[in-house]
Parts: C-alpha cells; structure tokens; sequence
C-alpha cells in the first residue's frame, strides 16, 4: 500500500504566512510522539533574537521536476518525502508561492513549511532562495530534502552543511543563497545505474512497485528523523538517520501487528 497521496493545487493571493495546529496521523510506535515538548528546538529556531521574537518557521524542501511525467521518478524522491511529512501531519501543500507549492503548519509546536518548487529541477534555487529571503528564514532551519546517486537506494543521510555533489538542483540552490552551502540536507540515496543506462536517463526512471514498497519504508524513517530534528535536536536526528537500520533476523516471520 502506498504511503502517499496527492493534494490539490491553488492560488494563494498573498504571501502572507499563518501557521495552523495540524491533525496529525499517528506515525506508528517506533516514532517520537507529537505531543513532546519543543523546547530544544524553539531555542534554536529564536537563537540570535530577542525572548519576545516571534519563532520563525523550519523549512524543509523537497526537491523534484513538476508535471505527471516525472511522477514516482528516481529524480522526485524529495518531493515525495515532502508529501509523506504533510500527509502524516495534516498539512495541505496546496497553496503556490514564490514558484512553490507550499504547505504550513505545526509539528508539536514548531512552525513549519513544507515546499516543493515548481521551477523544474535545475532552476530550484529560484524558489528556494525567494522563500528564504520573504520569510527571513536563518540557513540553519532550512532543510533541503533529494535524491543522491552516490547513497545506496533507500538509505538516508542527514547533514549541517556540504557542496551540491554535482546535482543541479543544489548547485541552483547554493548559487540562489548567495553561494552559501550552510544548510542541512536530508539526501535520498537512489544507487547508480547498471549496464548501458546514462545517469540522466536513470534518475528520470520510475521506481518497480517493489522498489516504492521499500521506498516507502524509507520516507517513514525520514518522517521520524524530521520529528526528532524538531523537538530533539539537530544532532539527535542526525545520529538517528546516520546509524544503520536494524535488520530483521533472518529466516524469522515478520511480527504483524494488528
């Protein structure tokens, strides 16, 4: 069964930001409640600012190529992560914003965005550094989410900062905030292609039905490592994403819980 699910699209008017108290789907046990004080991470999110400042907002970006055609392709792994956050958390990334279609709510008590540029792929940092730039958002909070030839497939990796890796998306993004590479980066890995296959062809390649079954396991984990980035701590989260999975036993029935 798939995880996800699409959202409608349309037209905010203005850029004017509100965030909602989401009604959240229960992640399953293994996950950090929603309800967890936030203490650690409205700290960092006011670092620099006044006691009285106002919390800005995480924003997490999930980047991908707009349009049917790319639907469920290697390349789009960040805008599906994107969509398994807000669909867990209640949050409609319906609204179109800065070449964006955007979603805002809370996730426990921290104010969050949810974008997944509309720019195409290597034009990404358009949007990206224009969101940054309206809603003041300081580097540290502002999470870029994408798929990653040199990480095995459905394995994560989280970071503070780093180069764009060769993938056009993020060297759009890095150029786009002022050539700043100061921001954590949720990486997808995809694996590298076999055979004949060109890296371009591969990563506009739609995943089996089996390779999504393990996919969507995989957004699961990043869903939980987004959580505890908010309410625990950046560090925590990394630890988290960084350390191998448990593996099941082999030769042992998957315990099915009902």
């Amino acid at each position: 069964m798939r995880l996800l699910s699409g959202v409608p699209a349309s037209r905010l008017t203005s850029p004017r930001i509100s965030f909602a108290r989401s009604s959240r789907r229960s992640m399953g046990a293994n996950g950090p409640p929603s309800g967890t004080a936030a203490s650690s991470s409205s700290s960092s999110a006011t670092a620099g600012a006044g006691g009285g400042a106002a919390q800005k907002p995480w924003l997490f970006v999930g980047l991908g190529n707009p349009g049917r055609m790319y639907k469920g392709t290697r390349h789009n792994v960040g805008f599906e992560m994107i969509d398994a956050i807000a669909e867990a958390e209640g949050i409609s990334v319906s609204t179109k914003q800065f070449k964006s279609m955007v979603g805002k709510g809370l996730i426990g008590d921290v104010p969050v965005m949810l974008a997944k540029p509309q720019t195409f792929m290597n034009a990404s940092g358009e949007s990206v550094g224009q969101l940054v730039s309206y809603f003041k958002i300081p580097l540290n909070q502002v999470v870029l989410i994408y798929d990653d030839l040199d990480l095995p497939f459905a394995k994560l990796r989280l970071l503070p900062k780093g180069g764009h890796g060769g993938h056009n998306g993020m060297r759009s993004v890095i150029h786009h905030l002022k050539q700043s590479r100061d921001f954590p980066r949720l990486r997808v890995g995809i694996g590298r292609p076999t055979g004949m296959m060109g890296a371009i062809g591969f990563v506009l390649r739609a995943f089996s039905k089996e390779e999504q079954e393990v996919l969507d396991s995989t957004f699961l984990r990043g869903l939980q490592a987004v959580r505890i980035m908010l309410l625990e701590g950046f560090n925590k989260s990394a630890t988290f994403v960084n350390t191998p999975a448990p593996q099941p036993p082999e030769n042992v029935e998957e315990m099915k819980i009902t």
